[in-house]
C-alpha cells in the first residue's frame, strides 16, 4: 500500500512539475489528493487512514501555498475518523 502511494505521488508531482500554470497544478494537486483520500478509505487500518489523510492534507495544502495561499486558510481535513477535539479546531 505504501509503494502504491509513493508511486502515485511522484507520478502526480511530476505532472504538477510540468504543469504551466497555477490552475493545472492546482488541478493535478487535487486529483493526486483525491487518489490519496479514495485509498484511505480502503485502508485496512486507522493509522493507514490517518496517514494517507495527512497526506492528502500535505499536498492539497502545498498546492494552496503555490498559488500565494489563497486557499490555505480553509483547508478542510479530510479524514473521516477526526476526533472530536480535530473537529472543534478545525472550526
Amino acid at each position: 500500500m505504501k509503494k502504491i502511494a509513493i508511486a502515485a505521488i511522484a507520478a502526480f508531482s511530476v505532472a504538477g512539475l510540468a504543469a504551466c500554470g497555477e490552475s493545472a497544478a492546482d488541478k493535478a494537486a487535487e486529483q493526486q489528493a483525491d487518489a490519496l483520500e479514495a485509498q484511505a478509505a480502503q485502508a485496512p487500518t486507522e493509522t493507514q487512514e490517518r496517514a494517507l489523510n495527512a497526506e492528502a492534507d500535505r499536498i492539497e495544502q502545498q498546492a494552496g501555498n503555490a498559488d500565494g495561499g489563497m486557499t490555505t486558510a480553509n483547508t478542510p481535513n479530510t479524514s473521516p475518523s477526526m476526533t472530536e477535539a480535530e473537529k472543534k479546531a478545525a472550526q
